[in-house]
């Protein structure tokens, strides 16, 4: 079999519940160094934490402690229902529910944890792309809109070598279609697009263009744009804050 013909048993070999004759294969790949095989065993055993972090704890009957015990030779009375041994069984309760007997719901919830996973993968790049520009030795920081009646207002940090940071507040969700687009306008120059971003439902919002710094950057801007961005602002900037003072 190739490595495609497995992918769709990555998930339940990482829970030890794949059958032969694709165990089998999944193990040979694995043992050549198939580096398909492995980044797939990797993620499915990522997906797999993650979704066993979403499970509920549950307490099995009597009933099924005892055809567990007794399928592994095990009488109930020669070892308690020990924590591990409940842990384990909750995982494979919770493995086989979501991997063998709902197929139609397991293909919907492994492509949702994919798709969460990705997300958290993109949320822990942006925050650490935040903490280099936040940690430069070069970075200073300007504000926008404190004392204005009308929001947005926040901080805006600026690194000459790392990039420019962006935290506001009081920021309503952009309509259907729209976005924030945030810019870098140069003294006596045509504003520069520095990329999209949204808010979040408490307001807030957070965006990072990385890169140097243009010196004869002057001001940082955001307008509502259509979703896919605009070359040149169509709206009127909601702030703009000076940077110039910021890189001299």
């Amino acid at each position: 079999m190739n490595c495609n013909e497995l992918r769709d048993h990555y998930e339940l070999y990482a829970i030890g519940v794949a059958e032969d004759p694709e165990r089998d294969e999944i193990r040979v790949h694995l043992n050549r160094g198939c580096e398909v095989c492995m980044r797939g065993i990797k993620e499915a055993r990522e997906i797999v934490t993650l979704l066993g972090g979403t499970a509920a704890p549950s307490e099995p009957s009597a009933r099924l402690r005892r055809r567990i015990l007794a399928s592994v030779g095990v009488e109930e009375r020669r070892f308690g229902w020990a924590p591990f041994l409940a842990g384990a069984l909750a995982l494979s309760l919770f493995a086989v529910v979501y991997f063998v007997g709902r197929e139609g719901e397991t293909a919907k919830e492994l492509a949702r944890a994919r798709e969460e996973l990705g997300t958290r993968n993109i949320e822990l790049a942006r925050l650490n792309e935040a903490f280099t520009i936040l940690n430069g030795a070069d970075t200073t920081v300007t504000s926008f809109g404190k004392g204005q009646t009308q929001p947005p207002s926040g901080n805006i940090f600026v690194s000459r070598s790392q990039g420019v940071l962006l935290i506001a507040n009081h920021m309503q969700p952009a309509p259907a279609g729209k976005a924030y687009e945030m810019w870098i306008i140069p003294k006596g120059g045509k504003p520069k697009p520095a990329g999209m971003f949204q808010s979040a439902g408490d307001g807030s919002g957070m965006h990072v263009q990385r890169g140097p710094v243009d010196p004869n950057a002057d001001l940082v801007a955001v307008t509502l744009e259509p979703a896919a961005g605009s070359d040149q602002p169509t709206s009127t900037p909601l702030f703009a804050a000076p940077i110039r003072g910021l890189l001299q």
